[in-house]
């Protein structure tokens, strides 16, 4: 399955585990490396130190290339990108920024850097920032999302028609045909988060991967806009937003209510109520929690299946 991507990247499978809050720790990050993906620590809820030990375990876990996740609008930015530096990472995928601030100073490391994008405007001002790959990412993704509400099915291809670099597809994307799907499309390579977070080795807790499990199609939906647009499985907290919603509610009444490390308190510790628990609408195509090699195996021979099929439809 050699191409732009798994020779940009040096891994087995055009396939990227994302770099997920509260799930994306270096035990997952390792088993995707491993299995022949590009497996990505996710920094965004990570305090500077425990950033640099979970590259340390990584490193001592694999001998495959890993990179790091960085969301741009958490603190401690500066501390986080000298930690990747220090410690000899070789791959950045930056998001929820404008990628001119660190692409420059990452490749002069000897870093290659991938942005995340959401729209064709951005993933041309990413390639103008000079980075290696871009990620567009769809409407049907789980966690924090672009506001256009642009799918997947209409993204890649619009991107497609004006990028000049590595694309690679996210939202909507948990087995093989829907690999084939996004690369039939376009897309050089697929980053994969929901399924992912239904794995053995994601450090989200047992309660939210069975809520994944369990979940059904219309169970997720996007929702505080006017913060950072984020898709949320449907509970307490989400019915509660819904409910200030009603009332024309200010950014400030927004803020207050979202509160501190909601996300951790849903995704890592399972508070399946008062919790933030995001997730992608491909959840209800979700149905068990398995080892990460067995998911990239499955979607590998999944692909390779409906390439097969594809291959054999008539007009």
């Amino acid at each position: 399955m050699a191409n732009k991507i798994t020779e940009l990247f040096n891994i087995k499978y055009p396939i990227i585990q994302a770099g997920m809050i509260w799930n994306s720790g270096w035990r997952l990050a390792s088993a995707a490396s491993n299995a022949g993906a590009l497996g990505l620590i996710g920094a965004g809820s990570m305090y500077p130190d425990v950033l640099r030990e979970h590259i340390k375990k990584c490193q001592d876990a694999t001998n495959k290339p890993f990179g790091v996740n960085v969301p741009m609008l958490y603190p401690n930015i500066e501390e986080i990108m000298n930690i990747i530096v220090e410690e000899g990472v070789k791959i950045v995928f930056t998001s929820a920024g404008n990628p001119k601030t660190w692409t420059s100073w990452l490749k002069e490391k000897g870093i290659t850097v991938v942005h995340v994008v959401s729209s064709v405007k951005f993933a041309l001002k990413a390639q103008e920032a000079g980075v290696d790959a871009v990620v567009a990412e769809g409407f049907e993704a789980g966690g924090h999302n672009g506001r256009e509400e642009t799918t997947t099915l209409t993204l890649i291809p619009m991107v497609k028609e004006q990028l000049k670099i590595p694309l690679i597809a996210a939202g909507g994307i948990a087995n093989g045909e829907t690999m084939l799907a996004v690369m039939i499309l376009g897309a050089d390579a697929v980053q994969v988060g929901s399924r992912f977070v239904a794995s053995t080795e994601s450090s989200a807790h047992q309660a939210f991967k069975d809520v994944v499990v369990n979940a059904k199609e219309g169970d997720t939906q996007l929702t505080l806009k006017e913060l950072a647009p984020v898709r949320l499985i449907k509970n307490k907290f989400f019915n509660e937003v819904q409910e200030l919603y009603k009332k024309g509610p200010s950014i400030e009444e927004l803020k207050s209510l979202l509160g501190r490390a909601r996300a951790k308190r849903g995704m890592f510790e399972g508070d399946l109520e008062d919790g933030e628990l995001e997730i992608g609408q491909i959840a209800g195509l979700i149905h068990d929690v398995k080892p990460t090699a067995q998911i990239v195996a499955d979607m590998v021979a999944e692909f390779e299946k409906a390439r097969s099929a594809v291959s054999n439809l008539a007009l």
